[in-house]
């Protein structure tokens, strides 16, 4: 597991079961698009000697919901000590703090079907003529991909087949990754995960576990005992 004192209860089944490993290896060598993507050799929608001119900033901010930014807003958390850019994440509606702020910002745009609601409404709030952005969309009409082509503004093709929390490896966590003057390619460790016999036994056991306990009917709700003396947590299974 993640941590030696997090103890699963009624989750971990010894039986193993092999034909999930070979579905594994099947998909990794079918080089499956989303999983494509996670690796070294997926070529991005942008062109980095475009954005190049974008890194002059010192202020952005990130408007999207859900895996639209907090794939880029956890990179940033955590390598924070090496970025020397301001970044701010909007992901709900409270945008007070910056309606009437008179810094000049790089806005991000992302959302991968152009029309969430919530990004849609923080755009048009918070957008402002000194402002320069990058949507980040798919390529069609939509409401996002048409107000960049009024605004005269950069927009980043968004895959189809990439979303939500799995996104973050492809244009909309390394496009900000990228801004924030990182290493994009560092990023890409699925060749070297796979190599790892204990990461393919632990990823293989866990979803084994899930579909065992989905099949059993066992899923409905989760029991988490925390003893803050031994620092200790136990996750149990309720049934």
């Amino acid at each position: 597991m993640i941590f030696s004192y997090i103890n699963f209860k009624k989750f971990k089944i010894k039986k193993k079961n092999p034909k999930l490993k070979a579905y594994l290896k099947l998909i990794l060598k079918k080089k499956d698009e989303v999983v494509s993507s996670l690796a070294t050799d997926y070529k991005f929608s942008f062109d980095k000697k475009k954005i190049q001119k974008y890194k002059k900033f010192s202020n952005y901010r990130l408007i999207g919901m859900g895996g639209s930014s907090l794939g880029a807003q956890a990179i940033f958390d955590f390598l924070k000590m090496k970025i020397k850019k301001k970044f701010y994440f909007i992901n709900n509606l409270e945008t007070e703090n910056f309606k009437n702020n008179k810094t000049k910002f790089l806005n991000l745009i992302i959302s991968k079907s152009g029309n969430t609601v919530e990004t849609i409404v923080n755009a048009n709030i918070l957008i402002k003529k000194k402002d320069e952005n990058i949507f980040i969309t798919e390529n069609k009409k939509n409401f996002l991909y048409l107000l960049a082509h009024n605004l005269k503004s950069e927009v980043i093709h968004h895959n189809n087949f990439i979303g939500g929390r799995y996104s973050v490896l492809s244009e909309v966590g390394m496009v900000p990754a990228e801004l924030m003057g990182l290493n994009v390619k560092k990023f890409k460790q699925l060749d070297n995960l796979i190599k790892n016999k204990n990461f393919v036994n632990a990823l293989v056991s866990n979803v084994a576990s899930t579909i065992f306990h989905i099949n059993q009917k066992k899923f409905n709700s989760v029991i988490i005992n925390y003893d803050p003396k031994s620092i200790n947590f136990s996750i149990g299974i309720n049934n």
